[in-house]
């Protein structure tokens, strides 16, 4: 009978039990859905205003003088607005304080000229990569033979030394049997070179080469690049919405020509 008379006792003990859980798996997953919405890009929306983050010493990126502060990455910032029908309000940083500016909520999205770097995965998500500025071939404008390293053989090839350009021209003269490394104390030397017949070919980073570009109509890059060092937009890892945003805009400015376009303003 004592039996009898516990079973309700136990089933309803069942029953708030598994109250208790149903009401505590709901709790966990509405904190769970709290902590992942992240309200940037509402913000971004409701105040219309994307603050971005630049070290302003770096031209042709970004550079600050008189005339107020311009650059590739400037004019990247505002055509990513304009199509995101925002404005921008940029924040100056030493190059060392960018990732912890954003860290702390200062920006809202890094564009200085940064290369993806994987060790900073963990805190922070990078957009598709809008310019490469890895090593680059510079030659003469009428040069035919020279399309890559294996046309280099019995060639002489200057370098700007102890650059990454170096560094590969040294893994290449171990894989051709006559190539001459020319050493130069700057890349604007080592395609000044070049442009007077004192080497074949120059490898230098993209950036310092398509400058060069300007002052030298007599030469001309290789379109392959040798190496890659994608720069990217930086955004915090929580931010999805405003990476998927920013990324859309990007691939927009990259099939209207206005991507290549701006690039070309700063660096042909």
């Amino acid at each position: 009978m004592t039996k009898l008379n516990g079973i309700p006792e136990i089933k309803g003990a069942k029953l708030r039990f598994t109250v208790h859980v149903l009401r505590f798996t709901f709790f966990l997953l509405l904190l769970t859905a709290c902590k992942t919405e992240n309200p940037t890009w509402e913000r971004i929306e409701r105040d219309g205003v994307l603050r971005v983050g630049v070290d302003p010493t770096y031209p042709p990126f970004e550079i600050v003088d008189d005339s107020g502060l311009r650059g590739l990455d400037v004019d990247l910032a505002h055509a990513l607005a304009a199509d995101l029908g925002l404005a921008v309000e940029f924040v100056y940083f030493g190059y060392d304080g960018l990732y912890d500016a954003l860290a702390t909520g200062q920006v809202d999205v890094l564009i200085s000229a940064l290369v993806i770097v994987p060790g900073q995965m963990r805190d922070f998500a990078y957009s598709e990569p809008y310019f490469n500025a890895g090593e680059i071939l510079i030659v003469p404008v009428d040069e035919m033979g020279i399309e890559g390293m294996v046309d280099l053989d019995g060639r002489i090839l200057a370098v700007e030394l102890g650059a990454l350009g170096h560094v590969e021209a040294n893994g290449w003269s171990r894989r051709l049997t006559n190539l001459t490394i020319q050493p130069h104390s700057s890349a604007a030397e080592a395609v000044t070179a070049v442009a007077q017949s004192q080497a074949d070919a120059a490898i230098v980073d993209a950036i310092s080469g398509r400058l060069a570009l300007m002052e030298w109509p007599s030469l001309k890059r290789i379109p392959e690049p040798v190496t890659v060092e994608p720069f990217a937009l930086v955004v915090r890892i929580d931010d999805e919405r405003l990476l998927e945003n920013l990324d859309a805009s990007l691939e927009n400015l990259n099939e209207t020509g206005q991507l290549n376009a701006i690039i070309a303003n700063w660096l042909n």
